[in-house]
């Protein structure tokens, strides 16, 4: 049975899924709505430019792509026996502020070998997890100077970010079915303010001034969703990768394996710099293995 884009899966099996045209026979086009992919959000740093963190003068924004069957059967049964293996329930969020500072719940990873252990379970289940990374890293200090403290770096970083997962889509052949982005929730206010930039750039404030058919969706870290768990901890990694690219960064290793890149399947860990991993304002690469550039969406307003 050959599967087409736009799929329902049956809930207790991981047989094949069930095209969505054979559910009421009408025509195929019309009858696929979703795409086979699901998009989780999360950032790195704050976005102010007003006060810049001189020990972190960037802004990250991550974008982790997963299909959807491998995300249901694979990553979150995976996700949620850890949880249960450590803190015998699946309460319990991932951050990775509270992991890497063993703060609240974590705090049990003061002890050095219970910590390798549960960091090293955590890794394997990131390095088989099949999920696709989209990163921007946006230079506060940098971007501060070139365009002026009214810029900002969210929205700039999301025009650059989802023009990429266009880029995607269209290279899976699902760029015409709706795909779900999901953000975390960050106060109401802020939400309103991403909301309208997000519909902006969909509504063709990009650079090819396409309809992009992506949907936002604001969710409470207490609902407790893996994919947004696994976005906050891959975004602080870039950051520090771009800041010091020369120093150890384990995470980032493994994360180069998940870029979206060139040359799909065949070239994963290389040719992701200013395809999967982009950086703001554009300058040089400092280094062979730095990320050079990324251009910000044509007439994509720097709102605040």
């Amino acid at each position: 049975m050959t599967i087409t884009p736009g799929t329902q899966y049956s809930l207790f099996e991981s047989a094949e899924p069930m095209p969505v045209e054979m559910l009421d026979g009408s025509d195929a086009e019309g009858a696929r709505r979703f795409s086979d992919f699901v998009v989780y959000v999360d950032e790195s740093g704050d976005h102010s430019l007003a006060s810049i963190d001189k020990d972190y003068p960037v802004f990250v924004l991550a974008l982790c792509i997963f299909h959807k069957r491998h995300y249901a059967e694979k990553i979150i049964p995976a996700v949620e026996k850890l949880k249960f293996n450590y803190f015998g329930h699946d309460s319990v969020v991932l951050h990775e502020h509270e992991i890497r500072k063993q703060k609240g719940e974590f705090a049990f990873l003061s002890h050095q070998p219970t910590r390798a252990e549960f960091m090293g379970r955590l890794s394997s289940i990131m390095e088989a997890s099949n999920f696709i990374l989209i990163a921007c890293v946006v230079d506060k200090v940098r971007l501060s100077r070139a365009e002026g403290a009214q810029s900002n770096p969210y929205h700039l970083a999301l025009g650059i970010c989802l023009e990429a997962l266009r880029e995607f889509l269209v290279e899976k052949g699902q760029d015409q079915l709706k795909t779900h982005v999901l953000v975390e929730c960050r106060g109401k206010k802020e939400d309103t303010e991403l909301e309208l930039e997000f519909r902006r750039i969909c509504d063709g404030n990009n650079p090819g001034n396409r309809v992009l058919p992506f949907d936002i969706v604001f969710a409470d870290k207490k609902t407790n969703l893996t994919g947004l768990q696994l976005a906050d901890l891959v975004a602080r990694p870039v950051g520090l990768n771009y800041l010091r690219p020369t120093q150890a960064n384990q995470a980032f290793e493994l994360l180069k394996g998940k870029f979206f890149c060139d040359g799909g399947r065949d070239h994963v860990g290389q040719g992701f710099e200013n395809v999967g991993l982009k950086v703001y304002p554009p300058q040089k690469a400092k280094s062979p293995g730095e990320p050079t550039e990324a251009v910000a969406p044509t007439g994509n307003p720097q709102s605040t």
